[in-house]
């Protein structure tokens, strides 16, 4: 008889919420192994005995044959003599320790459950919340580790005896599976609106013949242009039939959202490929269990409200993500326009009674469900960038995992940027990114970024020996910071290094690489406006090698929302007075002579007109300048227009000048802006203005690059969101033999900046 032996593994990794401990338990069964496995604060810890070449098959198979969204960090094993356990069993979870426990992002239906749900057989026919040990929600229901039912927003529902027989039969594959319910012992749906005398009136769904009555009363209400507020997964959101111009126009003007594009909820990959074009590789995307927003090329001549995107390219798309959105997709034969459930600049409503207070003068009706939600999670919103996926909104699906390291790092708390914030935590090898929270613009935003601060250092139960925050002193989230110094110290991170170390720490790059970093506005070290740098070294340190030329922002944050004002202060730099009474210019049009005169004044006195190097202000000026657009109302839209009008046949670029003059290399943009104005002298088409714009801009990178010398460039910040600029700039640079890192598991714009101030403080401590 071989002799028994025992080893113990702690494993950690992505082992919470997928079925891993079933999986070991059926592994062990299969093999005749004894022991137990549990949950703890770290991952999963287990103990097995047997002979010694069966503990190593089932090392070996464990690897292999895991379940398909688990992968296993480390695995720390130890040898040990044979205890005489008698059989295997799951344990009760250890909740001792520090928290390092990977949190799986919420999953969309399994095909499994999906068959289920449309079975008329199967007791969970038409279930909303049916899921399995493969997929269902996770980080929206968890209010602490480790993953189980007592630490989730379905502690209050007590399971009937035929999902406690599942939850407990090894080869069920709702074999502890956490959220498991049914119609008899889990949450519900139900339908609420208004009368006419404005009292709420509610009906519950519990069984199949209500369900599909309250969908068919929802499918009704979509035809009739009826705008319903949906409780979903992380949060509510607003629907609306996106084939309706005078619906979506009333969303829009309800909303507070003028012209910004809506995603659509399409039924299937079918009705995907009659909007858009499809590859396989978007069509994986689509399909994929994350189930984000997927932004793909739009087919001509489509049977959609105008007003969804008007102008755009792009329409963004996604499946449904719930077995909720499956139900009601099946019944309606069209695309939805499905938005988040907000006021602008507010995070999205998560709770019922929030819901009908804030949202009651947008819906008419609202689909409600009695599962709490533990905190507001956006829907993902990524595309193909060079033939690979870029995230460009990080939250269901992908929040919170972290960024792993090579080397660990002391607990640090990042608090991100002001627009399209995001916070950070570092534990040890791993740095978790919270969702996406949004712009810090409103006192609901503020409150959201504060709660999701507690929640982050809650479930981990950390305590961070550093807080990293943005060098911009009026940015919320420094002013948060800085009330919290009394206590911790406090690291400000210039806003482009942060950008360029974001891409450098999700690659894992530790040698020094030239950071071409452009986007809209960044506090510069010097006091001015950045966005337009090329800076040179690594996480840890920085030189500014290079930049745009500057010039001012008339009004200042006005310039922002008006880019014919950055249209006048780009002429007025090289022309002076008389540039404002060239009135064939449409931007000059646009102003009253007195307007004109308060701005000359503005820059001449260099009163409320900061200085800049940003590249997206100069796309704001070149936009309005050739006539595309001369105020916005959501960020990026002059750049955006800029962009959709490029003719990718066109090889001509403007030119644009390195001047070694000045004490740091300097982009100067006159010549391109008199070579805009001799093309709009000679009636040139505003497509090929657009991209001989663009084709400077990767000229210039190209020339900067090769002046400077490094191997590695990493394209970052929000002007990267152009997929035009991005991928040229990338097939130019590597024609020259440069090596080109672009961002692909964090955002380029500001959602990724608290990874960035994480890397750069931990590199400052480390000094």
């Amino acid at each position: 008889m071989m002799k028994e032996q025992r080893v113990f593994l702690e494993i950690q990794g992505a082992v919470q919420g997928i079925g891993f401990r079933p999986f070991i338990y059926r592994l062990a069964q299969d093999l005749g192994l004894k022991g137990w496995v549990s949950n703890n604060p770290q991952g999963v810890a287990l103990e097995i005995e047997g002979p010694k070449a069966i503990l190593l098959q089932f090392l070996e198979r464990m690897l292999v044959e895991k379940p398909s969204f688990a992968f296993i960090q480390t695995m720390e094993t130890k040898w040990l003599a044979a205890v005489g356990y008698q059989s295997f069993e799951i344990r009760q979870s250890n909740a001792f320790g520090a928290k390092s426990a990977l949190i799986l992002p919420d999953i969309a239906p399994c095909s499994a459950c999906l068959n289920e749900i449309f079975d008329p057989e199967n007791r969970r026919y038409q279930y909303p919340f049916t899921n399995c040990t493969n997929c269902g929600p996770r980080f929206s229901i968890l209010t602490a580790l480790p993953y189980d039912r007592p630490n989730t927003t379905m502690d209050d529902f007590q399971m009937c005896s035929a999902c406690q027989a599942e939850y407990e039969t090894s080869l069920n594959r709702r074999f502890h599976a956490q959220p498991n319910a049914c119609a008899i012992c889990g949450p519900n749906i139900y339908l609420t609106l208004q009368d006419p005398d404005g009292r709420l009136l509610t009906s519950e769904a519990k069984v199949p013949s209500a369900i599909e009555a309250l969908l068919d009363t929802l499918k009704l209400a979509l035809e009739d242009g009826k705008i319903i507020a949906l409780k979903g997964l992380g949060g509510f959101q607003l629907l609306v039939d996106a084939q309706n111009e005078q619906a979506v126009k009333r969303l829009r003007e309800l909303k507070h959202r003028s012209a910004k594009p809506f995603a659509l909820l399409v039924r299937d990959l079918a009705m995907a490929q009659q909007l858009c074009w499809l590859s396989p590789q978007s069509e994986s995307l689509l399909a994929a269990p994350e189930s984000p927003i997927v932004l793909l090329q739009r087919r001509e001549g489509l049977k959609i409200a105008e007003n969804i995107a008007r102008n755009s390219q792009y329409l963004g798309l996604m499946l449904p993500s719930t077995p909720l959105h499956h139900l009601l997709m099946q019944k309606v034969n069209f695309p939805i326009v499905a938005t988040s459930g907000n006021l602008r600049d507010e995070p999205l409503c998560i709770d019922n009674q929030e819901a009908l207070r804030r949202l009651g003068k947008i819906a008419d009706l609202f689909l409600l469900h009695n599962r709490p939600i533990a905190r507001h999670i956006d829907d993902s919103v990524l595309w193909l960038i060079a033939d690979k996926p870029q995230l460009l909104r990080r939250a269901r699906g992908y929040a919170p995992l972290p960024i792993q390291l090579k080397h660990p790092l002391p607990t640090i708390l990042a608090v991100g940027a002001h627009q399209k914030n995001s916070i950070a935590l570092s534990l040890k090898n791993q740095i978790f990114l919270s969702q996406h929270i949004g712009d810090l613009e409103t006192p609901e935003a503020m409150a959201a970024f504060e709660r999701i601060i507690a929640d982050f250092l809650h479930l981990y139960e950390a305590k961070p020996t550093a807080i990293a925050h943005d060098l911009h002193p009026d940015y919320f989230s420094s002013q948060w910071a800085k009330r919290q110094a009394v206590q911790i110290p406090l690291i400000a991170v210039q806003h482009h290094h942060a950008h360029f170390a974001a891409c450098l720490t999700e690659h894992n790059i530790e040698e020094q690489a030239l950071g071409i970093v452009w986007d809209g506005t960044g506090y510069g070290l010097d006091g001015t406006i950045w966005g337009g740098e090329f800076l040179l070294g690594t996480a840890a340190k920085v030189a500014r090698v290079a930049h745009l030329r500057p010039f001012h922002l008339p009004g200042g944050e006005a310039a922002i929302r008006e880019p014919r004002r950055v249209a006048l202060a780009l002429l007025w730099e090289i022309y002076g007075r008389k540039a404002l009474e060239w009135n064939d210019l449409v931007p000059v049009q646009t102003f009253r002579e007195g307007e004109k005169d308060l701005l000359v004044k503005m820059l001449q006195m260099g009163f409320n007109s900061p200085q800049t190097t940003s590249i997206g202000r100069l796309f704001d000026g070149i936009s309005a300048l050739i006539g595309l657009q001369q105020r916005i109302t959501f960020e990026g839209q002059a750049a955006i227009m800029l962009e959709n009008s490029v003719d990718s046949g066109e090889e001509k670029a403007y030119p644009i000048v390195l001047d070694p003059s000045a004490s740091v290399l300097q982009l100067d943009w006159h010549p391109l802006i008199e070579a805009v104005l001799d093309d709009l002298r000679h009636q040139v088409e505003k497509p090929l203005m657009a991209t001989r714009f663009h084709l400077a801009l990767v000229q210039a990178m190209v020339a900067v690059a090769q002046v400077i010398g490094e191997a590695k460039v990493v394209l970052t910040g929000g002007c990267f969101q152009n997929r035009f600029l991005t991928e040229k700039a990338k097939q130019q640079l590597e024609k020259k033999g440069f090596e080109v890192i672009l961002h692909r598991q964090v955002p380029p714009n500001d959602g990724g900046i608290s990874l960035g101030q994480v890397a750069v403080a931990a590199a400052r401590l480390k000094e």
